[in-house]
């Protein structure tokens, strides 16, 4: 029920943001993922627009997720981790030396800590990221990670 009523006002958000024409602060970009450490929420913003709002995982206790506005540094349609025993990464967005945001099969973890520092979403939700930025090209993207 929790985590229906923190979808419900995220949706309410970006439907709130969107009518009023609101644009996140670093609106350089074709396309701004907005991550929000505190409520585990992703906003993603296409031309300004609030357009997703998805439930993530980020780093759990003893790990963490770099906070900052970076742009994407590459991107791979499936990449294995080098250092955690080649766990599967699909639709990866690096932005920050290893740091990705991805999809996970874990997806009963999302709205809460749970990675090893990486942005975990829901696998249809990470693919449909790695395709607005891979149209838009990653010089027109923005990652945005706040507490």
């Amino acid at each position: 029920m929790r985590r229906s009523l923190a979808v419900l006002g995220l949706s309410l958000s970006i439907g709130l943001a969107a009518l009023l024409g609101m644009t996140p602060a670093t609106a350089q970009a074709d396309v701004v993922a907005r991550i929000n450490l505190s409520s585990q929420q992703m906003v993603v913003y296409v031309d300004g627009r609030a357009r997703y709002g998805w439930d993530v995982s980020t780093a759990r206790r003893g790990y963490t997720t770099p906070v900052g506005s970076y742009r994407p540094t590459r991107m791979h349609r499936m990449w294995y981790s080098r250092k955690y025993d080649m766990a599967p990464m699909p639709n990866s967005v690096f932005f920050r030396g290893g740091y990705a945001i991805h999809g996970t099969p874990h997806v009963r973890s999302l709205g809460r800590p749970a990675s090893h520092g990486c942005v975990r979403l829901a696998p249809e939700n990470a693919r449909t990221l790695y395709q607005l930025i891979a149209e838009r090209g990653m010089k027109n993207a923005r990652v945005v990670i706040t507490r």
